[in-house]
Parts: structure tokens; sequence; C-alpha cells
């Protein structure tokens, strides 16, 4: 059974309760919970983790070499300032797909900038926590795909 990491990086762990407007009022634990559900109807074992330290996160994605078989990463603020978690992404040689719940590229202008997308299979942004399930479904796919 295929193996999927799905990595969070800061501020995600207050999920339900941080700017509810932009993010929704869907709990982190929710929303892995979901991902595990949707993981194992899709024939996948998922794995969760959560950290608000860049170097965290880059350990997750160096440890995830050799035992997952892709990411689903909401690397959060990171996404638009760390060269060192797209050199991670890259790295790896991981098959990871970027996830954000709201639609970055109708806010900020700093936040329409990803470090992570030139080396990520694709992005999914702006779709709250159903963005994780279709994630999921487009790694499955790719690595059945790639047989």
């Amino acid at each position: 059974m295929p193996s999927i990491l799905v990595l969070n990086g800061p501020n995600l762990n207050l999920l339900g309760t941080r700017e509810p407007g932009i993010y929704g009022r869907t709990t982190l634990a929710e929303i892995e919970a979901d991902c595990v559900e949707t993981g194992r109807a899709l024939g996948l074992e998922v794995t969760c983790r959560q950290s608000n330290h860049e170097g965290a996160l880059v350990d997750a994605l160096h440890a995830a070499m050799g035992v997952q078989d892709g990411v689903v990463l909401n690397a959060g603020a990171y996404t638009h300032t760390s060269v060192a978690l797209r050199d991670a992404v890259s790295g790896t040689g991981l098959p990871v797909v970027e996830v954000h719940l709201s639609n970055v590229h109708a806010r900020e202008p700093f936040r329409q900038v990803s470090h992570l997308a030139p080396v990520a299979l694709g992005v999914i942004a702006g779709f709250g926590p159903a963005g994780y399930r279709l994630a999921l479904r487009a790694l499955a796919g790719h690595l059945d795909a790639r047989g």
C-alpha cells in the first residue's frame, strides 16, 4: 500500500480558531482524520505531521525518503519564504502536492509567490479542507500512472 505524508506548517495547528473567515472552522485534527479516511478509501496509508519550525519540516521531508511514496504539503507562510523547504522538496525526489486552504492568488501579493510550486507535482489552492482530499486523489493517480 503506498504511503503518503501529509505535512502541515506554521500556524496550521490553530485551524478552527485562526482567522475563520479565511481558513474556516475545521480544525487540523479534523483535516488529518479526513486525510486518513480518504487515504484508506484510495488504498493509501496516510501519516500526518505538523510543525511551526522550518527545520522540522525539512527534517520531515528528508525522513520521508524511502519511507513515503508522496507528500501533501501545506507549508503555510513558509511557502512564500523558504528556499530551504524548496530545496528539501527538490532534493528528496518525492512527488509533492502543494496545498493551501485559501486562494493565495486572490490575497496579498506576497502570498502569490510560491518557492515550492516550481518543484511540486502540482498546486491546489482555495478549496478549504477539500484541497487535501483533492491532493490525495492526485497523488494516488500519479502513483498509479507510474506503476
